[in-house]
């Protein structure tokens, strides 16, 4: 789902920022390269624009992790996980929602051991959610565990090959940024790191001729391309075509917001047309913009029409195209949004159906389980692959065959581009 996992950490973004310099200090130097190496590349995941990798934790358990740039200390979203392998916790906080009231309490383990593909890492401290409130697994259909970030990127310049499905960990002084500064095909754009993320200011042009010059947080963990936040600047506005809808989860609930284009992102050298873009409400998302002084985010969306390389060290991200870069922006033209159950996340539930949309027009309704999707049954279909589908082309006609209140029930309906 689109702008998803940036609406689902918002709460706990916040909340990094009391974690003491000690418990950062011991995770920014915790992974290092095989020995004799000065760079290592490890295969990765693409789930909606989202970068994921295996890990093994205390040389143990396997996990997934999304690689965030946004997040400063690593996260664990089930304390499951950490009972399991009898793994001690130095501290416990509680962690409050909206309106402050607590939701449940985090526990800091310290002394943990993180493996990616070896890329082995000691002596981390993990954020350990007491319970999954995110709910990664069921809305991205996946079994994610987890969040890495700063603790990658203040380490090693980190290349990102979103084509190849890879990512590449290079040591600093081995780096070659002269011969990357002097290919042409690659574009060094200029970023500032404060307080652990990376941001760079980019031109945002409006369709009633309105600009606005956006700081914006380069964020691998949302896999929206661009989110603005009205709050935050008077020269932000929502267009006026635009839909209403759900974006997503946080821990003190569900993130609703504005979904509508933006005539222009102009990233210096790189101009995007026609861009879908979020407008998270300011009492749902829970952000201080004003305080943490920045407009919005760049996410997967953007990154993933790039080889991307980010160089947290010299301020620098270089990036170079690559055959999705001209690909329109496109948003669930279904108006379903669907949750994945089960074991094996192959049980899909309807948890929204877009006002106006075709899918409610066509009489198909929150709560309806998927059984089959032009006539191929949902057992044997990933989340991801249903929301790809969602986001084909206009016209494409969708038969659905939904189980509701025990009756088995046949829907058509064709895909629309309504922003």
């Amino acid at each position: 789902m689109k702008n998803l996992i940036k609406a689902l950490v918002a709460f706990i973004i916040g909340f990094l920022l009391l974690i003491s310099p000690v418990v950062v200090a011991q995770t920014r130097l915790g992974f290092n390269l095989p020995p004799g190496k000065t760079k290592y590349t490890v295969p990765i995941e693409l789930i909606g624009n989202l970068v994921v990798v295996k890990v093994i934790l205390n040389n143990t358990l396997p996990l997934k992790f999304i690689v965030d740039t946004g997040i400063r200390t690593a996260i664990l979203t089930d304390k499951t996980f950490t009972d399991l392998l009898n793994i001690n916790y130095t501290r416990i906080i509680p962690i409050p929602g909206v309106g402050g009231k607590k939701l449940i309490d985090a526990y800091i383990a310290s002394g943990v051991s993180l493996d990616i593909s070896g890329l082995k890492g000691t002596g981390h401290s993990l954020l350990v959610l007491e319970e999954d409130l995110l709910q990664l697994r069921n809305y991205l259909g996946h079994n994610i565990q987890g969040i890495l970030g700063y603790e990658l990127f203040s380490r090693f310049i980190v290349e990102i090959n979103y084509r190849k499905k890879t990512m590449t960990f290079y040591e600093p002084e081995a780096f070659a940024k002269k011969k990357i500064s002097e290919n042409k095909k690659y574009y060094a754009m200029p970023i500032t790191v404060e307080d652990t993320k990376p941001y760079c200011m980019a031109r945002v042009v409006f369709y009633d001729g309105s600009e606005v010059q956006a700081r914006l947080m380069l964020d691998t963990g949302a896999s929206h391309a661009l989110m603005l936040n009205e709050e935050s600047s008077s020269d932000i506005h929502i267009p006026d075509n635009k839909i209403r809808s759900h974006l997503g989860r946080g821990l003190g609930g569900d993130i609703i917001g504005e979904i509508a284009r933006v005539k222009l992102l102009d990233l210096d050298k790189f101009k995007f047309e026609h861009v879908i873009t979020t407008f998270p409400d300011y009492q749902s998302y829970g952000q201080d913009y004003k305080k943490i002084y920045r407009n919005g985010t760049l996410g997967g969306g953007i990154f993933s029409r790039f080889k991307i390389i980010f160089n947290f060290m010299d301020g620098f991200v270089y990036m170079k195209k690559n055959s999705t870069y001209k690909n329109p922006f496109n948003y669930n033209m279904s108006g379903i949004i669907i949750k994945a159950h089960g074991l094996y996340l192959n049980k899909f539930e309807i948890i929204e159906v877009r006002e106006n949309s075709s899918a409610r027009k066509a009489d198909i309704k929150v709560g309806d389980k998927v059984i089959r999707i032009n006539n191929q049954p949902t057992l044997n279909l990933k989340l991801d692959e249903i929301n790809g589908l969602f986001n084909s082309k206009p016209n494409r006609v969708i038969r659905l065959e939904l189980s509701r209140d025990g009756k088995i029930i046949q829907r058509k309906f064709k895909l629309a581009q309504i922003i």
